[in-house]
């Protein structure tokens, strides 16, 4: 007799093919963000998803909105599936926009070209490739229910997101505030060979650092805004030693950082320069207190500001977003995945924390129990993430699908 795990299994099998076409076509619309014009890859998957039979609910975030917060369009999709009256309702969420491709790739970036069992391009592995992921479970369930007659109680929603580079605010936040969802578990995007669980927060600020341009041959007439600059950083950078002597107690994320992504500022070789500005990026683990980390941060920088006669230093805050904190209610998704990506696998599926920091944070602070799993390879860094190749290996997708449609499975009481 074929059990409900061998009949998805079987369905995703036969259906492979046309999950890794559906995923080539997502990698080949471009949702670079900067400058964030997602609102046509949102149209593109729901018509994609109309083809299937699924039906995705199109909410736009106002323009006011969005160009406030430095993008240029976004549309974000609900794709609602229920069994019976009663129920869990289960949220899957990936994210479309991704940053953009930058130089030293040997694959076209949107060209969703598959060699050696790879499949190559911008956002192949985070994560459009869950879209592929989850789409395709929720499919194999819906077969296999309807075939089977499977009493299930509950509801499975996808939900295709478009502002996760930017903090997500606009993404899922933007769907919770409006009321539009209301998920009691969430299973967010991810890798196969680890269920996340907890997660870094991050803090973004933008440093203005005014000076008073000078011609280099009488240097004394100005104030120079880059010697600022390298004594507010110097003291910035000098704080990471501190932080490293911090662990965090979570598996899997080590301690709190600080980095300086971009810096820019003068206007030529030959003036001392009357501006300089850089953003930084400040990692957070769980443990830690998002005030009183900004707080610390900006008495760094008033300080080292102060050394430096004439100075003038604006601070602005560019994101918030706070760690995502270990959470037993978890335990039956957890169990789940961990349960099925042994059986798929092979091998123990590790439960841990992650440095990143992603949406999940939202949900969990909704309400939700949530974790994060899909397709992927064990290591941001063995995907190509955010460089150039970014890829991902074609059979993680094809496990990954199994693992997640018989955790949903499961979930649902089947």
């Amino acid at each position: 007799m074929t059990t409900a795990y061998e009949a998805l299994d079987a369905w995703i099998e036969r259906h492979f093919d046309d999950e890794v076409r559906f995923l080539q076509a997502l990698v080949q619309v471009p949702t670079d963000t900067p400058p964030g014009d997602n609102a046509p890859h949102a149209e593109r998957t729901a018509q994609l998803l109309a083809g299937m039979g699924l039906h995705a609910e199109r909410h736009a975030v106002p323009a006011s909105e969005v160009t406030a917060a430095g993008l240029t369009s976004i549309t974000n999709l609900i794709v609602r599936q229920r069994w019976g009256s009663d129920g869990p309702v289960v949220a899957l969420n990936a994210h479309g926009d991704v940053v953009p491709p930058g130089p030293g790739w040997t694959h076209d970036p949107y060209g969703a070209e598959i060699v050696d069992g790879r499949l190559y391009g911008r956002a192949a592995a985070v994560s459009k490739s869950d879209f592929a992921t989850y789409t395709y479970a929720l499919r194999a369930l819906q077969a296999v229910a309807a075939a089977e007659g499977l009493a299930l109680r509950g509801a499975v929603e996808l939900h295709f997101t478009y502002d996760e580079e930017f903090g997500g605010e606009l993404g899922p936040g933007w769907l919770l505030r409006q009321g539009l969802t209301h998920p009691e578990i969430v299973l967010a995007a991810g890798f196969s060979y680890q269920v996340i669980t907890a997660h870094n927060g991050c803090l973004q600020m933008e440093v203005t650092v005014q000076g008073r341009m000078a011609h280099a041959a009488i240097p004394e007439s100005g104030i120079d805004a880059l010697q600022g600059a390298v004594a507010i950083l110097s003291a910035l950078y000098a704080r990471n030693l501190a932080y490293r002597a911090q662990p965090s107690r979570v598996p899997g994320i080590r301690h709190a950082y600080l980095n300086v992504g971009r810096i820019e500022g003068g206007t030529h070789t030959n003036v001392v320069p009357g501006q300089v500005v850089f953003k930084l990026d400040r990692r957070m683990i769980p443990e830690e207190d998002p005030v009183q980390v900004e707080a610390e941060v900006r008495r760094v920088i008033e300080e080292a500001a102060a050394t430096q006669p004439g100075l003038q230093v604006q601070v602005r805050r560019l994101l918030l977003a706070r760690s995502w904190q270990p959470d037993e209610r978890n335990a039956p998704l957890v169990q789940a995945l961990q349960r099925h990506g042994l059986a798929v696998f092979g091998e123990p599926i590790a439960a841990s924390g992650t440095p990143l920091y992603t949406d999940v944070r939202l949900y969990a602070a909704a309400g939700a129990a949530a974790a994060i799993y899909g397709a992927g390879p064990r290591t941001v860094l063995e995907s190509n993430a955010k460089r150039a190749d970014e890829h991902l290996v074609l059979d993680d997708l094809r496990r990954a699908t199994r693992v997640v449609a018989r955790a949903l499975h499961d979930l649902l009481g089947g």
